[in-house]
């Protein structure tokens, strides 16, 4: 499974892994804004923008070795790997099938706990819904968690740019991605297990992942680093991308500014 990719920037790798249901596209102004610092490199992950599917089975772990070849073909022993909500599951994947190449990690508005059972049945609902009838519901019930109240009263060019990748987004995708994260186990142990630094991010106003959530991922490694992102939802980069950049900038400037052997 070759990704599309889209890379800014040279230097210290840094993998960011998008949200569900969008796509590579919402990290433009982290392409933009971090291309100064590091090398920013997003894939679309498998089934989203310009990914093909497969034909295999729903996997997280399978999402984490497309990354872990990705790397390869990039010529990349070890980076920087990140990823917001879905790319936080993807990341903490990649963290337990590929310690070894993992520089540092960044995981924003995502939690480290399985879904309850209620969740792992609501998203199987959600994904028979989008393949029966289109990505309907995904507007109407996932598009409204993702954005914050502030964005929604003051940014609505931001609330109709993701609107728009919310509804670009293939139901077969939608489908597979949703039943991958359903059955995905707990990560505290992974977390635990971390010999790299690590970053969490969190938008104050995230109801998904709410900051609570990202205080227990930061408390599970020694030196966890915490930054809440005033006056913002759960896409905390799409929302407050001067903020959650210059969180990352300081991250790599000050954690990894001497990369570990």
């Amino acid at each position: 499974m070759q990704l599309y990719t889209r890379s800014a920037g040279t230097g210290l790798p840094v993998v960011l892994l998008h949200a569900f249901p969008l796509s590579s596209a919402m990290w433009l102004a982290q392409r933009e804004g971090l291309a100064k610092a590091c090398r920013v490199i997003t894939p679309d992950l498998r089934g989203f923008g310009g990914s093909r599917l497969g034909d295999d089975e729903p996997s997280l772990d399978l999402m984490a070795d497309d990354v872990a070849r990705l790397l390869d073909d990039e010529g990349i022993e070890r980076a920087v790997v990140g990823g917001l909500s879905m790319g936080g599951y993807v990341t903490m994947a990649f963290c337990r099938r590929h310690p070894d190449r993992v520089l540092g990690v960044i995981l924003a508005d995502t939690k480290a706990g399985a879904d309850p059972l209620p969740a792992r049945d609501n998203r199987e609902r959600i994904a028979q819904a989008v393949l029966s009838e289109g990505s309907e519901v995904l507007v109407s019930e996932v598009l409204p968690a993702l954005i914050g109240p502030t964005t929604r009263e003051r940014r609505a060019m931001v609330f109709g740019r993701v609107k728009g990748l919310v509804q670009s987004a293939p139901p077969g995708a939608v489908a597979w991605a949703q039943r991958a994260m359903a059955a995905r186990p707990d990560s505290f142990d992974t977390l635990s297990a971390l010999k790299v630094p690590l970053l969490v991010v969190v938008g104050e106003e995230d109801e998904l992942s709410p900051p609570a959530d990202a205080e227990a991922m930061a408390r599970a490694v020694p030196d966890g680093r915490l930054e809440i992102i005033p006056k913002a939802g759960h896409l905390s980069a799409v929302e407050q991308p001067e903020a959650f950049n210059t969180a990352i900038t300081e991250f790599l400037r000050t954690d990894l500014a001497t990369p570990r052997p």
